[in-house]
């Protein structure tokens, strides 16, 4: 060391690793600047001694798990040279030191390494940092270490913010979005991207590239939706670039994953193959569901929704349901009562408007992709209601159906769903039953349960129905059914249920079980690894068999040691036929006692005797049984005492006794064993048959049931469809009625306006008829040579015809008036109706010659006019002029009334 510098090498470890200018207080005219040589070398001391430790229980360890702060200095070191080798040191520590090391100290360390080392100039630091940071994951979790990398995005500096998203990014890249939970980071990311500095925001860009390589789309309702248009514009451009790159893969295991993969079997074997279809499995798994937190819908949901969804009118039920949509529309749905909102969309179904059927169809989808296996508690509200409006042929609401059909199964499973299936199936409407069909090929594409034997079996004969349809979809959907559960169960499986179909049902079959994807796969547990297994553990069972019977066990396995005595056996048979039943003592149990059954088989001879025979020849040897005297009566609880206490008592040294001697008392406790489980297996049996019997008869009555209960439902639903008809009819016979009741006013007024008009008019006439009678009074002893003359003036001469004129006008007046047939000049029509053919005709001729005749022949006698000559032009020309005024009064008359109709609005003649 050079002169002038003291040694520290004397001080213990954990006092170079803090050591500051300890002298310059002591030694005032040196101040010891090259102290962080001092840390630094206890920072390499500690890394080599880390590196030559046996195991993570070494003593070394000790001080840095007693004391874990002592690694906050060493990460943050002062001195960038002394910080390399401190977060070198801390590398080695979590490698060499095992879980303990890093549950203790990452809460000291994370935060200083992201704010001091992934910032640092020095790529070495900065790399060192970044491996921390995945050591800690990788030895236990990367939850508390996200967690503590995150206050880091809300610090001032930006040089700060960016290394701590660069370092999620790693993070992410290396162990994934099954490992390290994504939904804190896509929280904050909007934060990010909202950042002043670029290259923040550049950083953002590329975890938000990295997230999508796990998640995909699923990811975008977190963040997507507070992000500027250009931002999402460019990050589109980059997810484009790796649409088409494979799924990624974890490139990182943990310290557990290890030793899984330790423990696995060697390649080529199932384990594996079964594991890389899981492996391939995974990336499928992660969706906008699992990463969303639950919404509370139920209080978003309008107040009047359904009060609007009973409306007679389809625009107020489209617009609550799209109220609805909007409130439901989220990633995830919190549970709660959704059963009156579901009965209302089932309703729906059967609405007569197909823009509500489809906007209650997409309802059901969002409900059922919300609530996920929530909803599966409403899936009889609903199937049923959507498969019957399956008849609907506009493919927009087809499809809708088909959508809220498929997030209805993914919400239960294949076996719930099969009933609703069987039963469309059989429907009468052929699009009805074809869309079930349709339904039930997605259901076996994307179940990950197989059906079970019986329900392979009930969708196989309902396929086998559909092949001999006449539509051509139906017998195509039947292959295709059938090929899909030929994928699902295997080809070796299917085989007996195809027998009976022809060559060419069989061929388009394959075909469709070669073109079909599916996510489940019977694999049946394969029934000789049982039997391999069996011969090595014989002896384990002998053994475990020793815990129940000790002498018995014990005794059993050197009974196989004298096979000479076996050789003589055959000659006399009575020993032979009385061994043969001891082979059986390992018999009592097939899983318990199986490997005494080979030693036994050499002992013993071929014959076969009965066991009631045995107790009889048990009987004569009293010194083999110590423990009890002999029984000769065969209960199982004597057989059994006499079955341990032969064998226990049989003595080893005696190789050349017969063998019935020490296998005679053995049949005993076989025999009757075997009796009592044979009674107890029978009993079980019964109670199975039992069981089965009542299972399915209630499965009967179940389905009879629910027959039952699906026509009652038919039937409210038609009572239901008849009501509302018949409301929605009286409704339009009420609106109908209001609408002849304000015809019917609008008529009685408008006659009440033309009755008013008619009298008006009728007493103007009578005016006019008054002015042109009061202009012939002025000449009464005038006599024209007219027929006018003498007709209007002889009607003022007090004849007695005149009243009677008067009435005949008035009445015919009033009669042409009233059938509406008046024209505007009727009143000059009747007052003069000679005036329009001349004046030389006959009085004779006048509409009023009839009672006029008989007074002119009275008073002055007939004449044809020239009996007019002889009178005086004075009254002639008097009453020429009141013929003038009275014309002219009634011109103006027709012209007042011509204003008043113009007036009163009526334009017609």
């Amino acid at each position: 060391m050079a002169d002038g510098e003291p040694d520290y090498s004397s001080l213990p470890l954990t006092d170079r690793w803090v050591h500051k200018a300890v002298f310059a207080a002591r030694r005032l005219t040196i101040v010891d600047l090259q102290v962080w040589k001092v840390r630094k070398g206890a920072y390499e001391e500690a890394a080599k001694q880390f590196e030559i430790t046996p195991d993570e229980h070494d003593p070394a360890f000790r001080p840095f798990n007693q004391d874990p702060s002592l690694w906050k200095g060493a990460v943050a070191d002062s001195n960038v040279a002394a910080q390399s080798d401190g977060i070198a040191a801390f590398c080695a520590f979590l490698k060499f030191g095992g879980k303990e090391g890093c549950v203790r100290s990452r809460g000291h360390v994370v935060t200083p390494i992201v704010e001091k080392g992934l910032v640092s100039t020095r790529p070495g630091t900065k790399a060192s940092s970044l491996e921390a940071l995945l050591l800690l994951i990788e030895l236990d979790a990367a939850g508390p270490i996200i967690e503590d990398i995150l206050p880091a995005i809300s610090a001032k500096q930006p040089k700060v913010i960016a290394a701590a998203l660069a370092a999620l990014t790693t993070i992410f890249h290396n162990y994934g979005c099954k490992i390290a939970d994504p939904k804190p980071v896509l929280k904050i990311l909007p934060k990010a991207f909202g950042h002043a500095d670029k290259n923040v925001r550049a950083e953002a860009t590329n975890l938000a590239v990295e997230f999508y390589r796990w998640l995909r789309d699923a990811m975008k309702p977190m963040f997507w939706g507070d992000l500027k248009p250009t931002q999402q514009s460019d990050l589109e451009a980059q997810f484009e670039k790796i649409k088409t790159e494979p799924a990624p893969k974890q490139e990182r295991l943990l310290r557990t994953q290890q030793a899984a993969m330790a423990r696995a079997p060697p390649p080529g074997a199932e384990g594996e193959d079964e594991a890389e279809e899981d492996g391939g499995d995974e990336p499928a798994e992660v969706d906008a569901f699992d990463l969303a937190e639950p919404q509370d819908v139920l209080s978003k949901v309008p107040a009047s929704f359904h009060d609007n969804l009973a409306s007679s009118k389809w625009k107020d039920r489209k617009e609550a349901l799209e109220a609805l949509y909007a409130v439901l529309n989220v990633p995830r749905i919190k549970d709660g009562d959704f059963g009156e909102i579901n009965r209302g969309l089932a309703k729906c179904m059967k609405d007569a408007n197909v823009a509500v059927v489809t906007q209650a169809a997409q309802c059901i989808e969002v409900l059922a992709k919300g609530l996920r296996k929530s909803y599966g508690k409403y899936r009889s509200v609903v199937m049923a209601p959507i498969m019957e409006r399956l008849k609907e042929k506009k493919q927009s609401v087809a499809d809708a159906l088909s959508a809220a059909l498929d997030q209805v199964f993914l919400a239960t499973n294949l076996s719930e769903c099969l009933e609703d299936i069987f039963s469309f199936l059989v429907h009468k409407n052929p699009q009805v039953k074809e869309g079930t069909m349709k339904f039930l090929i997605r259901c076996l594409r994307t179940t990950r349960t197989p059906p079970s034997k019986p329900e392979v079996t009930s969708i196989v004969e309902a396929a086998k129905k559909l092949l001999a349809e006449s539509s051509e979809g139906l017998r195509s959907g039947g292959a295709e059914v059938l090929g899909t559960v030929m994928k699902i169960i295997g080809e070796r499986a299917m085989n007996p249920h195809l027998e009976g179909l022809d060559d060419i049902r069989k061929n388009k079959i394959k075909e469709y079980f070669e073109k079909a994807e599916v996510k489940a796969k019977d694999k049946p547990k394969p029934a000789p690894a049982p039997a391999a297994r069996a011969p090595p553990g014989g002896p384990k069972k002998i053994v475990g068999g020793a815990k129940k019977g000790p002498g018995a066990a014990k005794k059993a396995v050197p009974a196989a040691a004298p096979p000479p005595a076996s050789e003589p056996a055959p000659p006399t048979p009575q020993p032979a036929s009385r061994v043969a039943p001891g082979s059986k003592l390992g018999m009592p149990k097939p899983s318990g006692l199986s490997g005494l059954k080979a030693p036994q088989r050499r002992i013993g001879a071929p014959g076969v005797a009965s066991p009631r025979r045995a107790p009889a020849a048990a009987a004569p040897p009293p010194p083999i049984e110590d423990e009890e005297p002999p029984a000769p009566s065969p209960p199982p609880k004597p057989r059994i005492g006499l079955g341990r206490g032969g064998l226990a008592a049989r003595s080893l040294a005696k190789p050349a006794a017969a063998p019935a001697a020490h296998s005679a008392p053995s049949p005993p406790p076989s025999s009757g064993l075997a009796a009592m489980e044979r009674a107890e297996l029978e009993e079980l049996r019964a109670a199975n048959e039992r069981l089965m019997k009542q299972m399915d008869e209630m499965r009967h009555e179940r389905s009879k049931f629910m027959s039952e209960v699906q026509e009652l439902k038919n039937q409210n639903a038609g009572l239901i469809e008849d009501h509302t008809r018949d409301v929605l009819s009286i409704k339009a016979k009420e609106t109908q009625l209001v609408r002849a009741r304000s015809d019917a006013e609008a008529a009685e007024q408008t006659n009440e306006r033309l009755r008013r008009e008619l009298e008006r008019l009728k007493r103007a006439l009578s005016r006019a008829e008054g002015l042109g009678v009061s202009g012939g009074i002025g000449s009464p002893g005038v006599t024209s040579p007219t027929p006018d003359d003498m007709g209007i003036y002889r009607d003022g001469a007090n004849y007695s015809g005149a009243r009677a004129n008067r009435m005949s006008f008035n009445s015919t007046l009033s009669e042409e008036k009233e059938n509406g047939d008046v024209p505007h000049n009727y009143p000059r029509s009747k007052l003069s109706p000679e005036l329009r053919y001349g004046s030389g005709s006959s009085g004779r001729g006048s509409p009023a010659r009839n009672f006029r005749s008989a007074p002119i022949e009275e008073g002055a006698g007939h004449s044809t006019g020239s009996g007019a000559s002889s009178t005086t032009g004075g009254p002639g020309a008097n009453g020429v002029e009141s013929w003038k005024r009275a014309a002219e009064v009634t011109s103006q008359l027709k012209a007042r009334i011509e204003q008043m109709k113009a007036k009163q609005g009526f334009t017609r003649p």
